[in-house]
């Protein structure tokens, strides 16, 4: 099977980048990408179901999976929310499309972001895993902007394998993260 262009670039220069800062013994001790969690909360629903249609047709362009559609554990009388209630969707990609995902989100969509100057490296949650909020959807090249309804925010999860958080700075930075200084 075709490895994509982000898994080729894992192998040949990640991989040795990696070995040669931290002293790794074992290969299985190297930090790989594990799975990339896309999170949409979409609070509209609640009035309109019509909204929550959108905003999965959105994410499965995206992503280039269906996604599925989360309920509310709660109820909160404030929000109008009942449990049950469909509230957001969430996709969870793996293998291929998790790198398909990522090389989209670093060279074509975070450059497209109005004054880029890079992603925060301090979005690290102490366990390897890093957390990246978009405020819209429009960034990505499959929207198309005259036939969305609302602009809409997402949590980009990426969950890794290493152990500290400078272990998976180090790993997504090798792989062509835009971090900021």
């Amino acid at each position: 099977m075709a490895k994509t262009r982000l898994q080729e670039k894992y192998l040949t220069e990640v991989v040795k980048g990696l070995r040669d800062k931290f002293q790794y013994k074992n290969v299985m001790e190297i930090p790989k990408l594990e799975k990339i969690v896309i999170n949409m909360g979409v609070g509209e629903a609640v009035a309109n179901s019509k909204v929550l249609e959108a905003a999965v047709g959105d994410m499965t362009l995206i992503a280039g999976q269906k996604p599925i559609i989360t309920k509310a554990k709660k109820s909160i009388a404030a929000f109008k929310v009942r449990t049950g209630m469909s509230v957001g969707a969430k996709v969870t990609l793996r293998g291929d499309r998790m790198y398909y995902f990522l090389d989209k989100l670093m060279n074509l969509a975070l450059p497209r972001m109005r004054d880029f100057r890079g992603v925060s490296s301090t979005s690290f949650d102490g366990r390897g895993n890093y957390a990246l909020g978009l405020k819209e959807q429009l960034i990505f090249p499959e929207i198309d902007y005259d036939k969305i309804d609302k602009v809409r925010g997402m949590d980009i999860i990426i969950v890794t394998t290493a152990k500290t958080d400078e272990e998976a700075r180090e790993l997504l930075k090798l792989l062509g993260m835009p971090f900021s200084a």
